[in-house]
C-alpha cells in the first residue's frame, strides 16, 4: 500500500499539464459524417489545464499561473483571454471535420476540412471536402480552438533555432481518456472519433515580458521569435484507438465494396480489409481539398477498399514525435500517425514522448477538439451517444516503479522504543 501511495504522489509532483473537460451534445437527431453530417450542439464544455513549478500557463500572455480555466464563457473574454485573439467555441456545435495536422503558415493555424457533399456511391459514400477556416473567416461552426501560452522554466539556457534533439519530452498521462459520460447513451461509438490536436505556433525566451510579443506570436519570421516549429505537423491524439462498437462494424461490413487500381468498385459487400474490436486501424485523414472529379469514397485506403486516390506523401512513417511535415504526394487521403491510447500504456523505454518544448522558453500552442469525420468509427448512429467526456494530462516522468527491474520502494523505519535498564 505504502509503495502504490508513494507511486502515486510522485505521478502528482511530475504533473505537467492535466485537462480535463466535458461536453454535453444535445441534439437527438444528428449524423455523422457518412451521411447527413448535420449540427451537434455543445454546452458545458470546460476546460481546466495545470501546471507545476518549472511550466506555466497562460491564456493571455500576461497573467501566468499554475492553473487556468477555459469555457464556452470565457473564451472570448478581455478579463481572461487576449484582446485580437482567434479562439473559437464550436459556433453553433460539433461537426465532423478532418485535417492530418498541416499548419497553414499565413494563418498561423491547423488546416481543417469539413464535408461539402456527400453522395451514396456503389461501395460507400462519395466524398466532397473543402477547407473549414482560412485566414479571412475563422468563425466556423464545428470545432474548438484555442491559443495556450506555456512557459518551460527548466533550464537556463535558451536555444533559438528550433533543434528537435535539444527539446524536452512530456508524456501523456495514462489516466488520460474519452468516453461517453453518465448523462449520454453508451455503446454507440461517437467517443472513438474524437481527436485533440495540438499545433505549435512559435516560441520566444522564457523572460520576455511583453505580453503583446507573446501573443502576436505567428508563423512569419519576426526577429526573436522562433517559427520553425510551425513546419511540424500537429500532435493529435487518438483515443480509444482499438475500441470500435458492433454498430460500426456493422455498418462498415455492410457499406463497403472493393475498389481496383482503375476505381471501379469490385467484388461483394463485405470483402473489404477487416475490421473487428480489440485491434487497431488506421483513419484515412483528408490532406487537401477534394472535388467531384477526384471521385473519392470514404472507405478509400489500402486497409479498407483497397484503393488509394494519388500516391502516398513520401516518407511517411508511423508517428514519430517532433518530425517535421514530409514531402507531399498526390494523395487526398492519408493514414495520419496519431498519437493513441495503446502508445499512451507503454511502459519503460517503449513509451514514447508526446510532444517536446524548448528549455527556458515561451511556446504558443493551439488547441483543437474535434471529431474526425474519416474514423472508421464515425458512421451513421455514433451521434445519438450524445454525450462524451474527455479528459488528459500531461507527465515528464516517462518511467514508474514498476518499470525499473528489481526496484523496491523505500520503507519508513519505525522508531524502536527501548527501556531503561
Amino acid at each position: 500500500m505504502k509503495k502504490e501511495k508513494l507511486g502515486h504522489r510522485n505521478r502528482v509532483k511530475n504533473l505537467v499539464i492535466a485537462l480535463s473537460l466535458t461536453a454535453i451534445i444535445l441534439s437527438v437527431s444528428t449524423y455523422a459524417w457518412f451521411v447527413g453530417m448535420r449540427t451537434v450542439s455543445v454546452t458545458n464544455f470546460d476546460v481546466t489545464i495545470a501546471g507545476t513549478d518549472d511550466l506555466q500557463l497562460s491564456l493571455n500572455g500576461s497573467t501566468w499561473n499554475d492553473t487556468v480555466a477555459i469555457n464556452a464563457d470565457n473564451f472570448d473574454d478581455d478579463g481572461t483571454v487576449y484582446e485580437g485573439n482567434t479562439n473559437w467555441w464550436s459556433g453553433s456545435g460539433l461537426i465532423p471535420m478532418s485535417s492530418v495536422g498541416d499548419i497553414d503558415p499565413t494563418a498561423s493555424r491547423m488546416i481543417l476540412f469539413e464535408k461539402a457533399s456527400l453522395t451514396p456511391s456503389l461501395g460507400g459514400y462519395r466524398l466532397i471536402a473543402s477547407r473549414a477556416e482560412n485566414d479571412v473567416d475563422y468563425d466556423v461552426p464545428g470545432y474548438v480552438a484555442f491559443d495556450l501560452f506555456i512557459k518551460n522554466s527548466s533550464g537556463t539556457q535558451y536555444i533559438e533555432e528550433y533543434q528537435p534533439l535539444d527539446e524536452e519530452a512530456i508524456y501523456l498521462s495514462t489516466d488520460s481518456s474519452v468516453s461517453v459520460s453518465a448523462s449520454g447513451v453508451a455503446n454507440t461509438g461517437i467517443e472513438n472519433s474524437v481527436r485533440v490536436a495540438f499545433a505549435q505556433i512559435g516560441r520566444v525566451k522564457g523572460t520576455t515580458d511583453e505580453a503583446a510579443t507573446i501573443t502576436g506570436i505567428t508563423c512569419d519570421d519576426v526577429e526573436g521569435v522562433v517559427t520553425g516549429i510551425c513546419s511540424k505537423r500537429a500532435q493529435i491524439w487518438e483515443p480509444n484507438d482499438k475500441d470500435h462498437v458492433v454498430g460500426a462494424i456493422s455498418w462498415y461490413e455492410t457499406s463497403c465494396k472493393q475498389r481496383n487500381e482503375a476505381g471501379d468498385y469490385i467484388g461483394d459487400f463485405g470483402a473489404c480489409g477487416p475490421f473487428e474490436d480489440g485491434t487497431a486501424y488506421p483513419t484515412y485523414a483528408v490532406a487537401k481539398e477534394i472535388t467531384s472529379t477526384d471521385k473519392v469514397d470514404v472507405y478509400d485506403g489500402d486497409a479498407y477498399n483497397g484503393y488509394v486516390s494519388g500516391e502516398e506523401s513520401e516518407g511517411y512513417e508511423p508517428y514519430v514525435a517532433s518530425t517535421t511535415v514530409p514531402e507531399q504526394g498526390s494523395a487526398l487521403l492519408e493514414a495520419y500517425p496519431y498519437f493513441t491510447d495503446s502508445m499512451k500504456v507503454l511502459t519503460g523505454t517503449a513509451r514514447p514522448e508526446f510532444m517536446t518544448l524548448a528549455p527556458n522558453s515561451i511556446t504558443k500552442v493551439r488547441v483543437y477538439i474535434y471529431i474526425e469525420g474519416q474514423d472508421i468509427d464515425n458512421y451513421d448512429f455514433a451521434s445519438i451517444g450524445k454525450s462524451i467526456s474527455v479528459q488528459f494530462g500531461f507527465t515528464k516522468q516517462r518511467f514508474i516503479e514498476s518499470d525499473i527491474p528489481g526496484y523496491t520502494a523505500p520503507t519508513t523505519v519505525e522508531s524502536a522504543t527501548t527501556t531503561a535498564p
